[in-house]
């Protein structure tokens, strides 16, 4: 691999968009790429850990016995590396360009919406603009099992772009998203989802230190105690939305010359879009490669679609939503946008197209072993 090329998603293999559909439908089935355990199973338990990266993963070997009993190999997620597109990616089976969250910034009619949020300038949009609307196809290939997610996304927009339909099983606490999730195996569920943030939260707000190395063990030792806890039969399989990159305070504004030619700016800040003022498009990309070549791979729109970053069809819908420019960031730095604020200042990052960011685990272990 050249460190100096994007890693682009395999988005006919081993994807995080082709995890679900097989399991869902007949794990006896699964294709060569997952692990083979599962196979063999009567039951399957998806379980998404936000932020775990396959390179993070492997760096802290030494201190994991939960996560390293598991079959495990390497896939890639789907471009941009964000929880709000990858995580409709895993769900639908479908790569962004056909389910249409292409960031968690997009523009869509002349305004600028926060996916996770669901609202732009104007406030909460889910009446104005209805996730359904957005974000059409069927999860888990339109069979309702039951989703274990925390109590408070249960009536989000996202939740509804992307879970539309499901059994919602609320949870609180780590603790009790293990109960549920043994609950529903228990109850006879063929098939159940879950998902678990913590991960993403710390090495956003303290980076890829020794918090990060605290929440992975905590994590490894509750995942350690559910492969315990399983039902003879039933399989474990976890994967992630995407890896993370400590950036620190590592944040560029775009150049000057650069914003001069920029009507508005979404996606992430490692996959920052440039939307150019009419007619400006060709001198944008040429003015940000002169500008921020040194870290970041400058993409036009044109490049991105011929290269299939977001799968090998784009529809018009998520086509529409597409800046001009892409500053996908290849150090650890992230790009600017006064737009993009949160509670606090993001440490670890991810958006972009690294390996640190694109390779995530896929992992795979039997009960009753």
């Amino acid at each position: 691999m050249d460190d100096n090329q994007p890693v682009l998603p395999e988005y006919d293999g081993a994807c995080t968009s082709n995890v679900v559909g097989p399991l869902v439908e007949d794990p006896a089935r699964a294709p060569e790429w997952m692990p083979a355990a599962v196979r063999d199973a009567e039951q399957v338990v998806v379980l998404v850990l936000d932020g775990l990266g396959w390179n993070q993963m492997q760096e802290r070997l030494g201190f994991l016995r939960g996560l390293t009993r598991m079959d495990a190999v390497r896939i890639t997620t789907v471009a941009p590396t964000t929880t709000a597109t990858a995580l409709t990616s895993i769900c639908t089976g479908l790569p962004p360009g056909e389910h249409g969250i292409i960031g968690y910034r997009m523009h869509v009619e002349g305004d600028v919406l926060n996916v996770l949020r669901w609202s732009t300038s104007k406030g909460d949009a889910r009446e104005s603009l209805p996730p359904e609307s957005i974000q059409s196809a069927a999860a888990f290939e339109g069979q309702r099992p039951p989703v274990v997610v925390r109590a408070e996304f249960r009536d989000s927009g996202f939740t509804r772009a992307h879970l539309a339909g499901c059994r919602h099983v609320p949870y609180r606490m780590p603790s009790t998203l293990v109960a549920e999730i043994l609950h529903q195996l228990h109850a006879g569920e063929p098939f159940v989802y879950a998902y678990y943030d913590g991960i993403d939260k710390v090495a956003h707000e303290y980076g890829l230190g020794t918090c990060y190395d605290a929440e992975l063990v905590f994590v490894d030792r509750m995942v350690e105690f559910l492969l315990d806890s399983l039902p003879p039969g039933s399989a474990l399989v976890i994967t992630s939305d995407h890896g993370q990159v400590d950036v620190g305070d590592r944040v560029l504004p775009p150049a000057p010359e650069v914003l001069g030619l920029v009507a508005s700016q979404s996606g992430e800040a490692r996959f920052r879009w440039l939307h150019a003022v009419p007619g400006a498009a060709a001198e944008l990309l040429a003015t940000a490669t002169e500008a921020h070549g040194g870290v970041a791979w400058v993409v036009g729109r044109d490049q991105v679609l011929d290269e299939g970053w977001f799968g090998p069809k784009v529809l018009p819908g998520p086509a529409s939503r597409l800046g001009d420019v892409a500053l996908v960031a290849r150090e650890p730095v992230a790009f600017e946008d006064p737009a993009d604020t949160g509670p606090f200042h993001l440490q670890g990052r991810h958006g972009s197209m690294t390996a640190d960011e694109v390779w995530v685990p896929l992992l795979c272990s039997l009960g009753g072993r």
